[in-house]
């Protein structure tokens, strides 16, 4: 037995803890087809677990989650033994990944053949569904079975004969083992979804799920009903050799009359593989079927066989998954921040991870109620989430991974920032706590950054770093100096030249003419953002009729609630806020408001979501309000139509559920 006695007990424990859960939620997937986790969280935690075994290889025991392959055949079916095992691919996650898999395969290949191979790759998309093997005799079918464990399996063929796709006769009167992928359609999902509720029933949680369980439907009638799809990607054994290459076994799976995906490629390098795999993260969402990575294959079959396997997977191929939306990570710490109105923000600072495609060490937990919803703790594994353009979220804790010494987070009633003795309060009726003192530093740091920011005065130049400078030299106080800034003053700040002062000053200048809404957002007038700010300049037109509006007019704005109203009464009641904007007059003209042009999409509401290709969410947005429509947050009977960019997020199963029309982005291009 290895010996572990120099291993830290902690990491030694983190191992344990790791390998509990995963075995908890590999079987809820596998074997029970519930999805407790998603697959995306459970491969984090898989990859830290990998790691931690290659970095302390002695911790490594032939029953650890990444030495197994499937789950458990269920008992309700007859089992089968495979005639060929039946492997797993090992994961790539980033492009370093995959550079050091191609070597891999060269040092491999030119130890065994002595001279310097340089193999091509095929790239297939992996699809999200079941695994299923398929057993032809003299081109008959004759049987189907899950993977089970990779060497027993279930027998499932009087479900997969339900499927379409699947030939019960070859082009050839062959003897053929051959492997694939069922999948459901999304848009089956879709419909399936509105019959569960037609009839009371839960909805399916996702096309994979849905799979799944219908290929492991005793009643093949279930089956049939469900339209299931296949895709088939490899041949595992059988009378005839295999092809020379995998571009040529998938032509021939195609001439027997298996269906395969179209859309390999071969590419001569791991640049064509890396550009593919990028490729593919922008179409994924418009194909009919789920799609999270893209499965990388030395091309020769001559190759493929020096290559072979290692203990669980094969050496000639890879899984290159896609970023993450959901990832697995450690909060080191809660930290209070404090924001432009003087809300007291909780944020978790994470154990760095990446996350759809980019770095991630903080997020947002909101509000003490959502720290107590979540009973998030300093030192818990958390489910962390992002999709699309949204900031990253954590949406649940993984509690099997806590440690026993952990307790709950108690929000404190102080907060230095906050300036003076520093006392925080919570707000009446709300979740938020926010500072007693309102002139702390702080919050005017955060106020100025949010005045000259892209929604609001939208000051070229004028970022977070060059705000603290002109307030560490005083300089600046209020906003309004910033209007009446000089040459001479910024030419004495360090790292001004002239050409970079005569640029910033001419930004401040073109500036001076601002919209309304504009000009109402960068007050940082508490619960005013830019749909609040638009809605109540397009109902009063001018800033003095909103100055003087009652608590019952603003409140009367479709938009606008009780809160909102008296947040902008209480705010422009102040007379120090009031001596703001008429110092801002002496410097700013507001341009007149113009009622939104009426067009194809006036009495319109669009929702967005997910990342749109060929423009931004601004702009998407100023198009929309532009042609008289209107733009909404949430998704509701009222919507009109959601608009479906890259890894759209929940807001498309909503209005799916509404029956609200999705379109996606070349359909909203459209029709603009």
């Amino acid at each position: 037995m290895p010996n572990t006695d120099a291993i830290p007990q902690e990491v030694k424990a983190r191992v344990k803890s790791l390998r509990q859960a995963i075995e908890k939620y590999r079987y809820d997937y596998h074997v029970l087809d519930r999805e407790t986790i998603t697959p995306a969280a459970l491969d984090s935690l898989k990859n830290e677990l990998v790691k931690l075994e290659h970095a302390y290889p002695a911790l490594v025991t032939s029953d650890s989650p990444t030495q197994r392959i499937g789950g458990k055949p269920l008992p309700e079916f007859v089992k089968v033994i495979h005639k060929v095992a039946q492997w797993s691919f090992n994961d790539a996650f980033t492009e370093e990944d995959i550079r050091e898999f191609d070597a891999r395969v060269k040092r491999f290949l030119l130890s065994r053949l002595n001279l310097d191979s340089k193999p091509s790759y095929v790239c297939e998309l992996k699809i999200d569904g079941l695994k299923i093997i398929l057993e032809y005799e003299k081109g008959m079918f004759v049987r189907a079975a899950t993977r089970g464990d990779g060497k027993v399996g279930e027998d499932v063929t009087g479900n997969v004969k339900t499927i379409e796709a699947v030939p019960l006769r070859l082009s050839r009167d062959i003897d053929i083992i051959v492997e694939g992928e069922v999948w459901l359609p999304k848009s089956r999902l879709t419909t399936l979804n509105r019959e569960q509720k037609k009839a009371g029933l839960p909805p399916f949680a996702n096309p994979r799920n849905v799979a799944a369980g219908s290929i492991r439907q005793l009643d093949p009638k279930i089956s049939a009903s469900r339209k299931l799809e296949v895709f088939i990607y490899d041949i595992a054994g059988g009378s005839e050799r295999k092809p020379d290459t995998q571009i040529d076994e998938l032509e021939t799976l195609r001439d027997l009359g298996f269906k395969v995906n179209p859309h390999f490629k071969q590419c001569v390098n791991t640049e064509a593989i890396i550009t593919y795999w990028e490729e593919w993260q922008k179409r994924a969402h418009k194909e009919d079927y789920l799609i999270d990575g893209v499965v990388v294959k030395v091309n020769e079959q001559n190759f493929q066989e020096v290559l072979g396997y290692t203990g669980k997977a094969p050496r000639f191929g890879i899984a290159f998954k896609f970023p993450a939306e959901q990832v697995t990570t450690v909060v080191e710490d809660i930290v209070l921040q404090v924001g432009r109105t003087g809300v007291v923000t909780p944020v978790a600072n994470l154990k760095p991870v990446s996350v759809a495609g980019s770095t991630v060490s903080r997020a947002t937990l909101h509000n003490e109620d959502e720290i107590k919803r979540l009973d998030v703790r300093i030192g818990d594994t958390v489910i962390l989430q992002k999709a699309g353009d949204v900031i990253p979220d954590i949406v649940s804790v993984v509690k099997e991974l806590r440690l026993k010494k952990s307790k709950p987070y108690i929000f404190p009633t102080y907060v230095s920032a906050c300036g003076g003795d520093g006392r925080i309060e919570r707000i009446e009726g709300q979740a938020a706590w926010r500072c007693i003192n309102k002139n702390s530093f702080a919050q005017l740091e955060r106020k100025f950054y949010h005045f000259v920011g892209k929604h609001a005065l939208d000051i070229e130049g004028l970022g977070p770093k060059i705000i603290d400078l002109l307030l560490e030299h005083k300089l600046i106080s209020s906003f309004d100096d910033i209007f009446t800034l000089k040459r001479g003053d910024l030419l004495q700040l360090p790292r001004f030249a002239e050409l970079s002062v005569d640029n910033l000053l001419a930004a401040i200048a073109k500036s001076e003419i601002v919209a309304l809404p504009r000009f109402l957002v960068s007050l940082s007038i508490p619960q005013v953002g830019e749909e609040t700010a638009e809605d109540v300049a397009a109902h009063f037109k001018t800033l003095e009729a909103i100055h003087a509006a009652s608590f019952e007019r603003l409140e009367a704005i479709n938009g606008v609630g009780p809160i909102v109203a008296r947040s902008i009464c209480d705010w422009f009641s102040d007379k120090e806020n009031s001596r703001l904007v008429d110092r801002l007059l002496k410097h700013v003209r507001i341009q007149k408001t113009v009622a939104p042009t009426s067009g194809i999409f006036s009495g319109k509401t669009f929702v967005l979501t997910g990342t749109l290709s060929s423009l931004s969410r601004d702009q998407a947005k100023a198009r929309i309000k532009a042609l008289g429509g209107e733009i909404s947050e949430s998704v509701s009977k009222k919507t009109s139509y959601v608009v479906a960019g890259g890894n759209p997020g929940s807001k498309i199963e909503k209005a799916a559920s509404l029956g609200v029309p999705v379109l996606s982005e070349e359909a909203f291009l459209k029709l603009l």
